[in-house]
């Protein structure tokens, strides 16, 4: 088995080091000196972004399903496995991946892989366990339920995306949890629990042959290919902004205004980055000084992000008194219009060059985070770039760079907003 690379992702030189294994396996991995541990994940290239309505949170249900038991494993044993040897494992499912990851010592690497490989490979699925399941997993929407400032972010999704699977939620509703079997768990567990759709990516102290052969000594090189045609998921359509109140009694306004923006390989996000960064990334922000700090009309106001595949989006949540609602939301779009017809003066952007670029180096000192750095490779068809030349691409974004981001996806008028409170943003 030897190092390969599709459309030049990895260069021959590069620190990471990628293997694709006769079964369909992908494996990647990059040596960090200096540390101790090893963060090891899997991702599985099926989410909600495959589901169908009626099947809503399936893979979901699916990610918690596998940690009841393998045929070598029971549920206590999987949650003690990593645990008692002072490491951690967890799952989560997103919009298009189903991720397994632990973190460990350098030498408990194998239980890591091991453990990991048991579950994502090999779970039972019972019937006696899904009953107790779908009533955990019912209990965790009540609690998004329960939680205004995660529900209205969910809403938010279903008016900007309209009846795209992006806008599904993750976790199902009551209604399609309540509908899942056994059957549908296998299924989806045939379709995409296999090599061919798994990528493996590992960092910390860990040499690229040494993880080969972890793998190979449990089990993961032996399993079988399955179908590697890739799920079917569709683009979404361009809709128009819309508004949305969902009336609550409760004390504050949650609001959340945003609109799609770009994939992640397209190259303005990091231009797009950068002015989220400086418009609602921490307390110098300037929707933080405005709205916070000079009007007093929120505790909590910021900028968020995320980047698919093949579309992406950003917005801005605010959570207000129910009185002070729509003077909150005014004072942002005012902020927003303001940059969107004007972009940022040269120095602010150089100030946010310096803080993107500290923020991007203190990340990668994280084993973890070079672990996602590593699998968005491949899972994003991604160049592996070193620190320097990302800190390069960060000193190159433009004063017009950044006032082309703001006008496309700034403009406070072309954004969806939803408002979950006593009262309506208006």
């Amino acid at each position: 088995m030897s190092d390969s690379a599709v459309g030049g992702v990895v260069a021959a030189d590069a620190a990471l080091r990628r293997t694709v294994l006769p079964n369909g396996l992908t494996v990647l991995s990059e040596h960090m000196p200096g540390v101790r541990s090893v963060a090891f994940g899997a991702w599985v290239r099926a989410a909600s972004l495959h589901e169908s309505r009626e099947r809503m949170g399936v893979s979901h249900l699916l990610e918690h399903m596998v940690f009841k038991g393998t045929e070598r494993r029971t549920a206590h044993e999987i949650a003690l496995s990593l645990e008692a040897l002072g490491g951690s494992l967890d799952a989560y499912t997103s919009r298009e991946h189903t991720v397994y990851q632990g973190r460990v010592l350098d030498e408990h690497l194998t239980d890591a892989a091991d453990v990991i490989g048991d579950i994502v490979l090999h779970p039972t699925l019972r019937e006696s366990d899904l009953a107790l399941e779908r009533k955990v997993i019912l209990e965790e929407i009540g609690m998004v339920e329960d939680t205004p400032d995660d529900l209205v972010f969910e809403l938010h999704n279903e008016i900007l995306w309209g009846d795209h699977p992006y806008g599904y939620s993750i976790l199902g509703t009551r209604e399609t949890v309540a509908s899942l079997g056994i059957p549908e768990l296998e299924e989806l567990h045939r379709r995409a629990y296999h090599p061919a759709h798994l990528v493996v990516a590992a960092s910390g102290n860990v040499e690229h042959d040494r993880l080969l052969e972890v793998l190979e000594s449990t089990g993961w090189i032996e399993a079988a290919p399955g179908d590697p045609t890739p799920l079917v998921s569709q683009p979404p359509r361009i809709s128009p902004a819309r508004s949305r109140h969902v009336s609550r009694e409760g004390a504050q306004t949650h609001i959340v205004a945003g609109t799609r923006a770009v994939a992640h390989g397209n190259p303005q996000r990091f231009p797009l980055l950068l002015l989220s960064m400086l418009l609602g990334g921490g307390m110098s922000s300037r929707l933080f000084q405005r709205v916070r700090e000079e009007l007093g009309l929120a505790y909590s106001v910021y900028t968020y992000q995320s980047f698919h595949a093949d579309s992406g989006m950003h917005g801005v949540y605010v959570a207000t008194a129910p009185e002070s609602a729509s003077a909150a939301l005014n004072a942002i779009r005012e902020e927003l219009r303001t940059v969107s017809r004007e972009g940022l003066p040269a120095e602010e952007i150089a100030m946010g060059r310096q803080q993107l670029k500290g923020q991007v180096t203190l990340s990668l000192e994280s084993v973890s985070s070079r672990m996602y750095r590593a699998a968005s490779v491949e899972l994003y068809g991604e160049p592996y770039r070193t620190l320097d030349e990302l800190l390069a691409l960060i000193d190159a974004i433009s004063v017009e760079d950044v006032a082309r981001v703001a006008s496309e996806f700034f403009d406070p008028d072309q954004m969806s907003v939803v408002s979950l409170g006593p009262k309506g943003a208006q």
